[in-house]
């Protein structure tokens, strides 16, 4: 029969068994909700933006005083542009992918539709607009130079045609007839779809809220923007970006000296656009760090806390016949018991912490398997944590641990 003496010590002294499970807990509730949210924002700013991102870059002029004619003016900044040794193509817009703001409306199937198909990101752009982002037409003809419209601020002509990604396309026709429908969006006059692109994302970076729903969803209407300020989209060849960006510069500033010529490429655009999210999964990748070594360091503290106040008990069990390995296994027992009802109630409470933050911040919800793996890891963790001091605690000589000797 077995004596008292050799229970679980979790039955004996509940108040640091309690404070370990309850630090588990926590631990796994914040744990489980830090790396789903890390996965998310990593999986956010790794999306394709759909265009040739290592060889393009945006340009912008700002003009100080009024030039006799925007018209052109874009004409000479374009034709300099698409001259350009190493430049492939060029074209001038109203914004483009990351770029943090840009145009976004609401996409009707009917006139006077009383709620909106979709909401979209809105771009203007020519009958160069496509081989200069390097997107891929999928269905249907890019645009021609008779279709392209001049758009200065003071009036909103209707889009004679307009491509759209396959995102918008089977958002709003899932039978997959989007081809030569009309969809109306800043007028009332219907605009005809005539080519459908693989992927073009929206100018917004935002990973939550109304922005965030539409990120694949955008259009290119052919207008050409007249005005104060203009933007121009330029590809190069490969390997030439960046002595074409500042050969661009100082071109621009040839044709008209009273403008501000700055440039970026899109490298840089995105590592702008993502950089709050990278600080975000630093910090919390961090803070998931440190919660799990406390965690760690706690167990391994209470287990050699244990070790000690039970020299005699070892001892007696070693005398009896208790092999290492099982004083050993009763030290991982009894952690085990501890870590495990400490998963359960802090897989709870992150299932309870992920309503909140859905309900509060719009965050996304969590993957069932980050809280099963973030289970799991605490129970492997609470083994290794506790493997040191239960090694000792099985290596004792039993006559050494009898007569109370400290253990080192």
């Amino acid at each position: 029969m077995k004596s008292p003496s050799a229970r679980f010590a979790i039955y004996r002294k509940k108040s640091g068994a309690v404070l370990i499970a309850v630090q588990i807990a926590v631990t796994l509730a914040i744990l489980s909700n830090a790396l789903g949210l890390i996965v998310d924002r990593l999986s956010w700013s790794a999306r394709l933006t759909g265009i040739d991102e290592a060889n393009i870059f945006f340009i912008y002029a700002t003009s100080v005083d009024k030039p006799p004619s925007f018209t052109a003016l874009l004409s000479s900044d374009l034709a300099l542009l698409r001259s350009m040794a190493g430049v492939l193509n060029a074209y001038a817009t109203n914004s483009f992918p990351l770029q943090g703001g840009g145009w976004s409306m609401s996409v009707d199937l009917e006139p006077d539709q009383k709620k909106p198909s979709a909401h979209i990101a809105y771009y203007f752009g020519d009958e160069q607009a496509l081989n200069t982002l390097g997107v891929k037409l999928i269905a249907g003809r890019n645009f021609t130079a008779s279709e392209i419209l001049d758009r200065d601020g003071s009036t909103v002509p209707p889009a004679t045609g307009i491509i759209v990604t396959r995102a918008l396309a089977q958002r709003l026709f899932p039978r997959g007839d989007a081809l030569g429908k009309s969809i109306y969006t800043e007028t009332q006059d219907p605009s005809p779809i005539i080519g459908i692109i693989d992927r073009l994302q929206g100018p917004f970076v935002a990973a939550t809220g109304f922005m965030s729903t539409f990120r694949e969803n955008s259009a290119l209407a052919p207008f050409r923007p007249l005005g104060n300020s203009s933007t121009y989209v330029v590809r190069t060849k490969p390997g030439s970006l960046h002595d074409a960006m500042k050969a661009a510069q100082s071109k621009l500033e040839g044709i008209n000296g009273i403008r501000i010529i700055s440039a970026t490429s899109m490298g840089e655009v995105r590592t702008r656009a993502y950089r709050s999210n990278r600080g975000l999964t630093l910090i919390l990748g961090a803070v998931a760090f440190m919660l799990v070594a406390v965690t760690a360091f706690g167990m391994a503290g209470l287990t050699s806390y244990w070790v000690a106040e039970r020299r005699r008990q070892i001892g007696i069990r070693r005398a009896l016949g208790a092999t290492r390995a099982a004083i050993l296994r009763l030290f991982q027992m009894e952690n085990f018991l501890i870590a495990l009802i400490g998963v359960l109630i802090g897989m709870l409470l992150a299932v309870a912490l992920n309503i909140w933050l859905v309900g509060r911040f719009e965050m996304a919800r969590l993957d069932p398997a980050y809280v099963i793996c973030s289970g799991v890891a605490m129970l492997l963790l609470g083994q290794i944590a506790i493997l040191s001091p239960a090694m000792r605690a099985a290596q004792v000589p039993p006559a050494l641990a009898i007569r109370g000797s400290h253990i080192s």
